[in-house]
């Protein structure tokens, strides 16, 4: 029989611990991973998903993206003030929200593959910059203050469904299509790989391995707009801080999802397989009613376990 690779075993051990966790909820509480509850937390676990998808692509090359919590927060922002609630200007908002991610995410690239600004630094700051200026534009205000509300047919893409499927559930599985399609069948995706596994050896055979950097900074800062632009719509309007739980759940659900921290292993469909565990944690601890220092205290006792099996697996190969 033959032995399963790496990448294929830690596929293995993040659906299987979302697996594990649905059925001790429906243990514990029947009808926890029934259709409505199980709706429920994919759409809030697409929302992670999003993120984490942006935050994969620059691990993957031994990266990560601080930048994220503020990223999603400013295109939020700019999406509602932009469209002032108007479905005329909603066209128009939405290439400023993405413009906007893609443009942090550029410099943020730009800094590290070409100024070698390390990665933790030149985002942190990023983040701290994008944070002061959203609160200095908007004075410290919601956008509530400031009477900016997502566009109804955003708000009805959202939160709508099809044949009692969650539209925001189909964007998500197009989003994780085409980051598979991306990585797995492009020649773009090998050189992520390869520039992840051996930087220097990549540059040797050929591969831009700057312009790779680049494009994937450029990438995160995209999928962390669009999440931005999804819970505007999901929530009606923005608030400062929107994004701040989201950076800890997209790093999270990276590494629980089998991404190898130090880059160049790992697939998207182990990060959707981590992020919907991460929700299963949460909403089964609050079913059971755990007060939220204690929810904090095991999700991350969890989370160290699975990142504990991933370290054994790795010291046997």
């Amino acid at each position: 029989m033959t032995a399963l690779t790496p990448s294929v075993q830690r596929l293995v051990y993040a659906f299987g611990a979302a697996a594990l966790i649905l059925v001790a909820g429906t243990v514990l509480h029947p009808g926890f991973a029934g259709w409505t509850s199980l709706r429920a937390m994919l759409v809030v676990a697409s929302f992670i998903g999003l993120v984490a998808a942006g935050q994969m692509l620059v691990v993957l090359v031994g990266g990560i993206d601080l930048s994220m919590p503020w990223v999603l927060n400013g295109a939020a922002i700019v999406l509602t003030t932009t469209s002032l609630g108007q479905s005329s200007r909603l066209p128009l908002a939405l290439l400023a929200a993405l413009a906007t991610g893609a443009a942090v995410g550029l410099a943020n690239g730009l800094g590290v593959a070409w100024l070698g600004v390390p990665a933790v630094v030149m985002t942190l700051g990023m983040n701290g910059v994008l944070q002061g200026l959203s609160l200095g534009l908007s004075k410290g205000l919601t956008c509530a203050s400031c009477a900016s509300y997502a566009p109804e047919p955003l708000r009805r893409l959202v939160v709508g469904r099809v044949l009692g499927v969650p539209t925001q559930l189909l964007v998500w599985i197009g989003v994780a299509l085409a980051v598979t399609v991306l990585l797995s069948l492009t020649t773009f995706g090998r050189r992520v790989y390869a520039v992840g596994n051996n930087p220097r050896a990549a540059f040797l055979a050929g591969v831009p391995v700057r312009a790779v950097t680049v494009a994937l900074y450029t990438l995160s800062g995209v999928f962390a707009a669009l999440a931005g632009i999804a819970l505007a719509g999901y929530g009606g309007q923005p608030s400062l801080g929107l994004g701040d739980p989201y950076l800890f759940e997209s790093i999270a659900a990276v590494v629980v999802g089998g991404v190898s921290i130090l880059g160049g292993r790992g697939h998207y469909a182990g990060v959707v397989a981590g992020s919907v565990t991460l929700v299963a944690i949460v909403t089964l601890l609050q079913a059971q009613r755990v007060p939220e220092y204690g929810r904090d205290i095991i999700y991350g006792l969890v989370i160290l376990a699975i990142l504990f099996t991933y370290g054994r697996e790795r010291a046997d190969d």
